[in-house]
């Protein structure tokens, strides 16, 4: 996989709304994404369903989410240190053919009814190779786009995210009903394979520093940055608590059951209509200019979320709830786009990785720890009760938000053009 440097190809300030596809770099990196995405949400389905027919046990289907979340916990500081030390593009495509392999795994055990235990080993080292996977796919994107196409681009990356939301397990429910549960995991094991042929046609710098020596410093260089620049811990620490506070996922079977009477398919309604809200407000930004007031932009955003789930907690009427549900979608995509941006412009290049491996272990650990929060609510109060107060929380945490971290409310145009914010520079050895 040759590098170059990518200025060379790029559209400069190419009037196309959707300029980071102009570069032929991220147009591979970008549909490898999307494919290998598509699979993994299939494969989600396909394994809580096969763990649940095969078990009928609520606990049984709680480890799979405890096997996934365990290595990016447990890996944070090793795996950033390896996507700012090693090739980003090679990690990317060694841990796409780690993962075609467990789906194969997965797969065989599928179809020989072999033993829930080897079905956990398989998802463990898809945890494991996802979470040495994401810091360097997110630290990969800014050296194959030029700067003024940032913002585009990851916010094109989040469209890919949400289209495999809103697709994936739909395609993996219409497999599983004509062939059962292993054809799908064959599917994830050709699209990670995909991803991998796909990463030959990507192009760009790799800054990464080859020689750095892992001590203790150096992998606790990630966290360090993070908390001495305000802008950064502002933006991670305000959708950790929206989201821990916020989320009100675990309680859509029982807002759907019990509250809505729905029942199954409203339940598939109400996860849907948050992935295309999210997908909607994604295209839209893919098409708007780089935001002007992007701090101020991601704090009404996550208040806006924190609206949309109280009026949804409180709502008995279906359609107003699913449009509370879009809502939701759509405003906490603005602030991914916005902490993802922010992260990769702020970040120097050699620790892109280690601050992008925090960035995962802050948002991942959020959306588990998220649902035992509400589920914890609900089971001493009601799903009402869980679901309004978190909403609530959520607007107070903007609030203070906005007065511990005024760098974040006052912080501006979005376009990757921004100087690199370093307040409190680290040393150079700890870099």
């Amino acid at each position: 996989m040759p590098s170059s440097d990518p200025s060379s190809t790029s559209p400069g300030d190419n009037p196309n709304r959707f300029g980071a596809l102009s570069v032929s770099s991220f147009r591979y990196y970008w549909s490898g994404n999307l494919i290998l995405l598509l699979g993994m949400q299939m494969q989600r389905i396909a394994v809580g369903w096969e763990i649940w027919k095969r078990t009928q046990s609520a606990a049984a289907l709680a480890w799979i989410g405890l096997v996934g979340v365990l290595p990016t916990i447990l890996l944070t500081l090793v795996v950033g240190h390896v996507a700012d030390r090693f090739d980003r593009k090679a990690i990317i495509g060694v841990t796409s053919l780690v993962l075609a392999a467990a789906a194969v795994g997965l797969a065989v055990v599928s179809y020989d009814q072999g033993p829930i235990l080897a079905t956990y080993g398989f998802l463990l080292a898809s945890g494991i190779a996802r979470a040495f996977q994401r810091p360097a796919q997110q630290a990969l994107v800014p050296v194959i786009v030029p700067p003024e196409t940032l913002f585009n681009a990851i916010t094109l990356n989040s469209s890919a995210f949400q289209i495999a939301t809103a697709v994936g397990p739909a395609l993996g429910g219409v497999i599983i009903a004509v062939g059962g549960t292993a054809p799908v995991y064959l599917v994830q094991a050709v699209a990670a394979v995909v991803c991998f042929v796909l990463l030959f046609g990507v192009r760009g710098r790799n800054a990464a520093a080859r020689g750095q020596v892992a001590t203790l410093q150096t992998l606790m260089a990630g966290v360090v940055f993070v908390f001495r620049n305000q802008v950064l811990l502002g933006a991670l620490a305000l959708d950790l608590f929206a989201v821990l506070l916020g989320g009100a996922t675990a309680l859509f079977p029982i807002y759907a059951e019990s509250i809505l009477h729905v029942g199954a398919t409203g339940l598939g309604w109400m996860e849907t209509a948050q992935a295309v809200g999210a997908l909607a407000m994604a295209f839209w930004l893919a098409s708007r200019p780089a935001m002007e007031r992007s701090g101020a932009t991601m704090l009404w955003a996550v208040a806006g979320f924190g609206l949309a789930t109280i009026v949804f907690g409180i709502s008995r009427w279906f359609g107003l709830s699913l449009a509370m549900l879009f809502l939701v979608g759509a405003f906490d995509n603005i602030s991914v786009v916005v902490r993802q941006t922010l992260i990769q412009m702020l970040t120097p290049d050699e620790m892109r990785g280690r601050v992008s491996a925090v960035n995962s272990m802050f948002i991942g650990t959020s959306n588990d720890l998220g649902a035992v929060e509400s589920g914890l609510v609900a089971s001493f109060t009601t799903p009402t009760i869980s679901v309004v107060a978190g909403g609530c929380g959520t607007i107070v945490v903007v609030a203070l938000a906005a007065v511990i971290w005024p760098k974040l409310r006052r912080y501006g145009r979005l376009d990757g053009r921004a100087p690199e914010t370093r307040e409190n520079p680290l040393p150079v050895e700890a870099q």
